[in-house]
């Protein structure tokens, strides 16, 4: 019964998303462009492609933005994340929800603070300038490569060593609620949720594939939670998003029923590398912004 509701509920969060996107999809005109949605498709396949695998896709988008300019202004990027991703995050969750059992208090309780923390979080980073976000997201960056390297080393596997539980209970379920109500606050500003999130659920027990239906049912829900915000400030770019929606929910679904077993060491080494250069070039660039800012104003001034 709990798995038929949870099924409803992501179909009615893929609805309402592409009703949000093709509202704004007519709306724009960059949206349209051939090329664009090209681009869009090809970037989404490939991210959405490793978020399936565990990888995480939004250290992997915010480089490509980065490389192909994917952005006029990039505090833009935490909502373009959030809603481009949205629907192929609904179909990865639909995925793992009904493969993996995980007790429903511990479930929903986790999920449903995630979401009201994406909710709250979202009416924040409308408010923030492209040089914080810049920031924001260059210390994120460096964060979750971190963990990326943590997990490599099999680090965070020996937190879940002699783990076995499905579920949560007492105390370690009041931490995961409040720790998973941060991390979906942290979400609407653009941070991963996947490596931080994992790395919880094995400090409290879980057992490691525990971690997967947490993680995307949690995203599955609170990207459709922040559009509502994004949406009504403004702050998210429609730039070939049909053809980045297709190309994610593709790479999704090509993930998830034909790759099985597969080695993804040297990827997600290289993913590192490269999200710690993005790191750089994000606070590279809110350097120069602040720069060109104070620059200005004193010209004003004089």
């Amino acid at each position: 019964m709990l798995i038929k509701f949870i099924i409803g509920i992501l179909i009615l969060c893929i609805i309402y998303l592409l009703l949000v996107i093709t509202r704004q999809y007519k709306k724009s005109n960059s949206g349209k462009r051939f090329k664009d949605n090209i681009l869009g498709f090809i970037i989404a396949f490939f991210t959405d492609f490793g978020d399936t695998l565990g990888i995480g896709s939004f250290v992997t988008t915010t480089t490509l933005f980065q490389v192909t300019h994917y952005l006029k202004d990039e505090k833009d990027l935490p909502g373009t994340l959030n809603i481009a991703h949205g629907i192929p995050s609904i179909v990865e969750a639909l995925f793992f929800v009904t493969a993996v059992h995980v007790e429903p208090l511990t479930l929903i309780s986790l999920v449903v603070a995630a979401t009201l923390g994406a909710i709250v979080g979202s009416f924040l980073v409308v408010k923030m300038n492209t040089i914080i976000i810049q920031r924001f997201m260059a210390i994120a960056l460096i964060i979750t490569s971190l963990l990326m390297v943590a997990d490599k080393m099999g680090w965070i596997n020996i937190l879940a060593t002699g783990n076995n539980a499905d579920g949560l209970n007492g105390m370690p379920l009041i931490i995961g609620i409040i720790g998973n109500f941060i991390l979906g606050g942290l979400m609407s500003a653009g941070v991963g949720l996947f490596a931080p999130c994992m790395v919880m659920v094995y400090l409290l027990g879980l057992k490691p594939i525990a971690a997967f239906p947490i993680m995307m049912l949690s995203c599955a829900l609170l990207m459709p939670g922040t559009s509502f915000s994004f949406v009504k400030n403004n702050r998210f770019s429609t730039r070939g998003i049909l053809g980045f929606v297709l190309g994610g929910v593709l790479g999704v679904i090509i993930a998830a029923t034909l790759v099985k077993s597969m080695s993804f060491t040297i990827l997600s080494w290289l993913i590192v590398i490269v999200s710690f250069v993005t790191s750089i070039s994000l606070w590279s660039s809110s350097t120069r912004a602040k720069k060109e800012f104070e620059y200005d104003n004193k010209k004003i001034n004089f």
